[in-house]
C-alpha cells in the first residue's frame, strides 16, 4: 500500500485553470465516489478549496491513474502538465501537515483551511471512502496542526483573504465610513470580509445571497442590509465595494450589469473583489474604465509583508513537522511488522506449551525435578531455534549475507565469534 498526493494549488496553477478543476460540496459525494472505483484506490480523500485541489489516495497499484482521473475534469481545455504536483508516502504526509499547520496557503498560517480539511475528511468518513490508513492519517494531521498553533506563534495576528481583500480596498478608497459594500454569498469569507470592513468603520453594508435567511443573519450582526440574489442587479449601483465570494457554479455578476451600475454611478469608481473559484464576477468587467476588479491570485502582492514577517516562525513550524512526520512512518512501520509479530509470539508460545506439557508428564512418572529441567531447558532452546539455523545454514550455502545480516542484528550477535 502507498499512500498518494495528487493536485494542484495557487503556486501551480493560476485562477484560470483553479476553477476548472473544482468540487463543490453538492458534487463531492459522487466524484469521491467515482474516484473511489479508480482501479488500484483502495480509500481516497479530496480536498477542494479556492486555492487547492487534491486527491489524498491509498493506493495498490503503483501505476496509479490519479493524475489522468484528476485532468478529466478539467474539462476540454488542456492543462499544461507543470499545474500538477505528486507525492508519494513520507513526503505526502509532510505535504499534508504543512497543509493543516497553513504553511501552503496564499496568507501564510491562516487557519480556515483546517476546517475545510475536516470537511474533506468528514465528506470522506459519510461516503465511506475513508478507512484505516486515512483514519489514522487524518486524526495525526489534526493533532499536528493543533501543536503548531500552540508552540509557534504562525498564526499569531492572522491575516486572512478576507482582510487582506480589505487592504487592497483601502488602497481605492481611504474613508470608508463614506462609502457602501455589496457582499455576495452568505460562508465563511463572507462573513469574515463583513467583520473587517465592520471594524474599518463602513458606512453601510448588503449581503445578497441565494438564501435570503443566511443573508439576513449575517446582517443581523453587523447592522447591514439583506437582499435575496436575484435582487442584486438593482442594488448594484449603490456598491463601492462589490466582495463576492459563492459556491456558484456559474458567474454572478455580469458584464451588462456592472456596466449599466456604472452608468447610474456617474461611473464613479467600483472596487470589486472576488474570492470564489469558480469566478463569480466575470473577468471581462476589468476592461471598464472605472472598476477595479481584483481576484484571489492578485491579493499574493498584498500578502508579502505578512509572509515576511511570519518566515520564522515557519521555520520552527517545518522543523516540528518534520519531527511529526518522522513519528508518524515509524508509526506506520510498526503497525505493518504487527502481524508479523504476532504470528511469531503465537508460533513460540505454541512450542512453549507443547514443551511444558511433556515437562509436566516427566514430573508425573516420577522423573527427578532437576532432569525434567534440564529437559525443558534444551527442548525449548533446539525447538525455538530450529527454523532459525536451518535458515541461516541455506543462507551461508547460497551466499545470502542479507539473512545472516540481518539475523546477527535481530539477534544482537557477534559475528566474527567462532
Amino acid at each position: 500500500m502507498s499512500l498518494l498526493v495528487v493536485g494542484l494549488n495557487h503556486r501551480t496553477a493560476p485562477i484560470e485553470v483553479r476553477e476548472r478543476i473544482v468540487f463543490d460540496a453538492l458534487r463531492l459525494p459522487g466524484v469521491l465516489a467515482e474516484l473511489a472505483r479508480v482501479p488500484g484506490v483502495l480509500e481516497c480523500m479530496i480536498v477542494s478549496t479556492c486555492n487547492r485541489t487534491e486527491l489524498y489516495c491509498v493506493t495498490g497499484d503503483e501505476s496509479s491513474q490519479l493524475s489522468a482521473w484528476l485532468l478529466a475534469h478539467a474539462g476540454d481545455l488542456p492543462v499544461p502538465a507543470d499545474c500538477l504536483y505528486q507525492f508519494r508516502d513520507q513526503e505526502a504526509v509532510n505535504h499534508l501537515f504543512g497543509v493543516a499547520a497553513g504553511l501552503d496557503s496564499l496568507i501564510l498560517g491562516e487557519p480556515q483551511i483546517l476546517g475545510q480539511l475536516k470537511d474533506a475528511y468528514r465528506a470522506a468518513q459519510q461516503g465511506g471512502q475513508s478507512g484505516p490508513l486515512l483514519n489514522r492519517l487524518l486524526q495525526t494531521t489534526f493533532a499536528v496542526a493543533k501543536r503548531v498553533r500552540s508552540e509557534t506563534a504562525i498564526g499569531a495576528s492572522a491575516v486572512s483573504v478576507a482582510s487582506a481583500g480589505v487592504q487592497l480596498a483601502r488602497r481605492i478608497f481611504t474613508r470608508f465610513r463614506q462609502h457602501t459594500a455589496l457582499l455576495v454569498g452568505a460562508g465563511d469569507m463572507i462573513e469574515l470580509a463583513a467583520r473587517h470592513l465592520h471594524a474599518q468603520g463602513l458606512g453601510h453594508m448588503i449581503i445578497a445571497n441565494r438564501s435570503l435567511d443566511r443573508a439576513e443573519r449575517i446582517a443581523s450582526r453587523f447592522q447591514a442590509s439583506a437582499i435575496a440574489l436575484d435582487a442584486l442587479p438593482a442594488h448594484l449601483d449603490q456598491a463601492d465595494i462589490v466582495v463576492s465570494s459563492t459556491a456558484s457554479p456559474g458567474q454572478v455578476i455580469g458584464f451588462d450589469a456592472v456596466r449599466s451600475a456604472l452608468e447610474a454611478r456617474r461611473h464613479r469608481p467600483m472596487f470589486m473583489l472576488d474570492l470564489a473559484v469558480p469566478r463569480d464576477i466575470d473577468p471581462r468587467i476589468a476592461e471598464l474604465e472605472d472598476v477595479y476588479l481584483f481576484t484571489l491570485d492578485d491579493l499574493r502582492n498584498v500578502v508579502d509583508d505578512n509572509v515576511r514577517a511570519r518566515q520564522e516562525e515557519a521555520a520552527v513550524a517545518r522543523r516540528l513537522i518534520a519531527e511529526e512526520v518522522g513519528q508518524f512512518i515509524a508509526s506506520l512501520k510498526v503497525r505493518d511488522a504487527a502481524p508479523l509479530i504476532r504470528s511469531l509470539r503465537g508460533q513460540s508460545e505454541a512450542v512453549r506449551q507443547q514443551t511444558l506439557e511433556q515437562a509436566r508428564r516427566l514430573l508425573a512418572s516420577g522423573q527427578e525435578p532437576a532432569t525434567v529441567l534440564e529437559f525443558l531447558a534444551t527442548t525449548l532452546t533446539n525447538r525455538l531455534l530450529h527454523a532459525p539455523s536451518v535458515a541461516l545454514r541455506e543462507a551461508a550455502t547460497q551466499g545470502d549475507d542479507t539473512l545472516t545480516a540481518a539475523a546477527a542484528r535481530l539477534f544482537q550477535l557477534n559475528r566474527d565469534e567462532s
